[in-house]
């Protein structure tokens, strides 16, 4: 699933490529999404304007001239392509079609797990895909003060499955919470009432790392993502544990054919990736 810094790749390059202009029609070929994708949203997006791109989370928001913000999740598999003009065959998985003054943006998802939808702007902060996320890794208010809270509200979870609960902070998936969790040498078995303050300070230093990081390389391409003009994001290059079992980290100074390098263990479904010997 594309994580934040994938998300925001993909805000930016449809920011970039077609900016704030007229969008002159929307087809939506298939509404089966993880949402029936609203009926009436070709209506309500025709001859309206771009005002501005924004990330909510795992989520793009694109404000239109009539007070209406777009709101668009990738969900598993989803890509998004930026052309020209239209092709003479679309794919079978482009299931949304955006034509504007200044190109037009395709959204392909083999999976169908995305949103695509739209709210009010005035109800934007209430809605319910937005109501309950946490604060945002870049956010200001984002402090040890306040995480340290949250995780003595969360005291028996493991800090792995508290760093992936996007009311608590919202954006961070699986990928990068490992990477988080080694670069601030925290174990993620260990339970989140354990983090102390300074920790938590900490995490949040290297979580804006980690993803500023990954942004700035254009996310990660492990399976399905890619970024919008087809290339791949090379994040992955630099991951220090995630998918490296048996490898030795980067800070290694340890005996790998005695201490087996890097573990995987499975979390909540999700495989984790750790060094023991530098994460407690």
């Amino acid at each position: 699933m594309p994580e934040l810094p994938e998300v925001e790749t993909i805000k930016n390059a449809v920011a970039k490529g077609i900016g704030c202009c007229r969008i002159l029609d929307l087809m939506i070929r298939n509404r089966n999404l993880r949402e029936k994708v609203p009926t009436d949203i070709e209506k309500k997006v025709k001859d309206t304007k771009i005002l501005s791109y924004n990330r909510l989370a795992k989520y793009i928001a694109i404000e239109l001239s009539n007070q209406i913000v777009l709101l668009w999740h990738m969900g598993m598999s989803g890509k998004v392509k930026i052309i020209d003009k239209m092709p003479d065959v679309l794919d079978k998985h482009d299931h949304i079609v955006m034509t504007t003054e200044n190109g037009i943006v395709i959204y392909n998802d083999p999976r169908r797990f995305g949103l695509f939808t739209y709210c009010p702007k005035a109800e934007l902060a209430h809605c319910r895909w937005l109501k309950n996320v946490g604060l945002d890794p870049f956010d200001k208010k984002l402090d040890a003060d306040y995480l340290y809270e949250k995780l003595r509200n969360h005291a028996k979870t493991p800090i792995k499955i508290s760093l992936l609960d996007q009311t608590i902070i919202a954006g961070i998936g699986n990928i990068y919470a490992s990477e988080i969790l080694y670069e601030s040498r925290i174990t993620p078995m260990r339970l989140s009432g354990e983090v102390s303050l300074d920790e938590c300070a900490n995490l949040i230093k290297n979580t804006q790392k980690v993803l500023a990081k990954a942004i700035a390389a254009g996310g990660s391409t492990l399976r399905d993502y890619k970024k919008p003009d087809g290339s791949m994001g090379y994040f992955q290059q630099q991951h220090c544990v995630y998918n490296k079992t048996g490898q030795k980290c980067p800070d290694c100074c340890c005996d790998i054919a005695k201490t087996g390098g890097i573990k995987r263990l499975i979390m909540g479904g999700r495989s984790t990736f750790y060094c023991e010997s530098r994460q407690k």
